[in-house]
């Protein structure tokens, strides 16, 4: 699938250098919605263009199609190769700072005379920006914060971008399948921080196939620079700067490995500091009796705890926040699990900003085994994201009807949801009467982040007809921090009421360390991919792993509720709250 990332970035880059000429916007949104396709597609483009599938496919039209033929054919784009002649390419870079814009960079090009990164970022820094017009100090220190936060966002990447980099290179050895006995992405990957610096890599295999598995990870085909090429650890740079270590390891110190190459570093210390108290010794090669050096284990990693008296931690508790403590006493709790999930709660279709119908929205969520899901398109003050208002809410039921006629009896329930914005003033989108139609209600704040919202988020929490409030503290990595809240007024609030917060996968908001509160404060969460594609349905598992490093157990997580009980929430609430005017 790395053809279908490299033409997608092409077209974006077109349609950000289009813009920056002043080109037709039309003919720019063309390239940015191709670009959006192909990052979201499920197949291979080769293969799609060679079984004729491709220009069936809405956001690919014929001026884009040949465009991606010529790439297949000649690894390159005329039409790119002639705008990167008149367009200043790195410069373009500081696209993605959040808060900055096409017309600053333009204005700077021009008047300025700045004609890449570090001269813009020169003319920020000593205050030159903020002389030209529509510019001031107030928009010069949003842009400082957000130069801030993309230099940050540089040295980590985003545990979503980690785990699509970590599943690529598991496809990469399913070629070689034969070759191994077990294969694991380790490190901060497996623990599930929300950043991931470089990522590991493990395989358990005979001596004798080490030489053709490092081989194979250095013809990796995102691979940019081969760092280093040896039998017992390899390391690559990808094409987007990420670098990636294998190291193998024989079958009889698989366990042993895998539990040191996981970490965390403060986990890993602590025990091996009880080990040796008990006279043990533990490294990557095994647990050993530090008087004799004799081996006791190590080819499981439930050995390596049970040596030292533990039961086995997950991967995500390991951060020596009291997992070892309770681990100790056989006390740890029962995690949520990805067999737990039983539906998602905030999706997008092509009614508002979505990629995909309804339709195909919801055969995807069948298709994945869940019981039931909840379509929640933005409504109506969403208007870059197509928001809906009442009379085009009212004309999506009609479709849900219909396909409900046609999933119900299969078992499989479609909620009529919707994603209201929760405006300036604390109020909500849409009407009540509307509000009452729905099955589920996700609330969110889309503006004003920069103020303390916790106003706002509570007057939402309030509505008998708000269930959960969406991407609660405003963060996204990379992008925002998020905007000032009192967290214990909100989970008290939330509690009171009957109200969930959202663990939203893309923004990893809520924090673990927020849902760790939610659930000493007995707060219901709900996990939910906010897709904007089939293809972001999948990324349920994040999430759980998420739900899973803030210690969720599936009592107080929605998504394992079946979808009786979830009716019973909404009801819940709505009598209590209504019940008080």
């Amino acid at each position: 699938m790395e053809k279908n990332k490299e033409i997608a970035r092409i077209f974006e880059r077109m349609a950000d250098m289009l813009e920056f000429l002043g080109d037709n916007p039309y003919r720019i949104n063309t390239y940015r919605r191709a670009s959006e396709v192909l990052s979201e597609l499920g197949e291979d483009v080769e293969e799609l263009l060679r079984r004729g599938k491709l220009r069936q496919i809405h956001g690919i039209g014929e001026s884009t199609l040949e465009k991606i033929k010529e790439y297949l054919s000649k690894g390159s784009i005329s039409a790119y190769e002639d705008l990167r002649k008149k367009v200043p390419e790195d410069l373009l870079e500081l696209l993605d700072v959040p808060g900055l814009g096409v017309k600053t960079l333009r204005l700077a090009y021009d008047r300025l005379k700045v004609r890449n990164k570090e001269d813009f970022i020169k003319a920020v820094r000593s205050g030159k920006l903020a002389f030209l017009p529509g510019m001031g100090e107030k928009k010069v220190q949003n842009i400082l914060r957000g130069l801030e936060l993309w230099e940050k966002s540089k040295e980590r990447m985003s545990l979503l971008q980690a785990y699509e980099l970590g599943q690529s290179l598991l496809k990469h050895f399913e070629a070689l399948r034969e070759l191994y006995e077990g294969i694991q992405l380790a490190g901060s990957l497996r623990r599930r921080r929300e950043t991931v610096g470089d990522i590991d890599l493990l395989i358990s295999a005979e001596r004798g196939s080490w030489a053709k598995l490092h081989l194979h990870f250095v013809e990796y085909p995102g691979v940019k620079e081969v760092v280093l090429h040896g039998e017992t650890k390899s390391s690559i740079v990808t094409q987007e700067g990420r670098q990636v270590d294998l190291r193998t390891v024989e079958p009889e110190h698989w366990g042993a490995a895998l539990q040191y190459f996981t970490g965390s570093k403060e986990h890993n210390v602590r025990i091996r500091d009880i080990a040796k108290a008990m006279g043990l010794k533990i490294s990557e090669y095994g647990v050993f009796r530090a008087d004799t050096g004799e081996r006791v284990g190590g080819k499981e990693e439930e050995e390596v705890y049970n040596l030292v008296g533990m039961e086995w931690i997950p991967p995500e508790l390991r951060e020596n926040t009291g997992e070892i403590e309770l681990a100790m006493a056989k006390k740890l709790p029962r995690l949520l699990e990805l067999k737990d999930i039983r539906g998602d709660f905030h999706m997008h279709s092509n009614w508002s900003d979505g990629l995909h119908s309804l339709e195909e929205m919801v055969q995807a969520c069948y298709e994945l085994g869940y019981q039931y899901m909840v379509i929640g398109d933005h409504s109506q003050s969403s208007r870059v994201a197509k928001g809906l208002d009442p009379s085009r809410y009212r004309e999506q039921f009609k479709l849900i009807e219909r396909l409900r006629a046609y999933y119900e009896p299969r078992g499989f329930y479609i909620l009529k949801g919707c994603e209201v914005d929760i405006l300036p003033d604390g109020s909500l989108d849409l009407p009540e009467d509307l509000l009452e139609e729905f099955d589920f209600v996700v609330a969110s704040i889309h503006s004003k982040f920069n103020q303390d919202n916790t106003y706002r988020v509570l007057k939402a929490i309030e509505s008998p007809f708000v269930n959960l409030i969406g991407h609660p503290t405003g963060k996204a990595y990379g992008t925002r921090e998020g905007y000032p809240l009192d967290m214990e007024k909100v989970l008290r609030t939330a509690k009171e009421t009957g109200t969930a917060l959202e663990l939203n996968i893309h923004r990893a908001d809520l924090s673990p360390e927020n849902i760790r509160r939610c659930m000493e404060a007995g707060v219901t969460i709900a996990i939910v991919t906010d897709a904007h594609s089939v293809k972001h349905l999948s990324y349920m598992e994040l999430g759980v792993g998420l739900a899973r490093r803030g210690w969720a157990v599936p009592e107080l997580v929605l998504n394992a509720k079946d979808v009786e009980g979830v009716r019973e929430f909404v009801r819940k609430k709505r009598e209590l709250m209504l019940g008080k005017v």
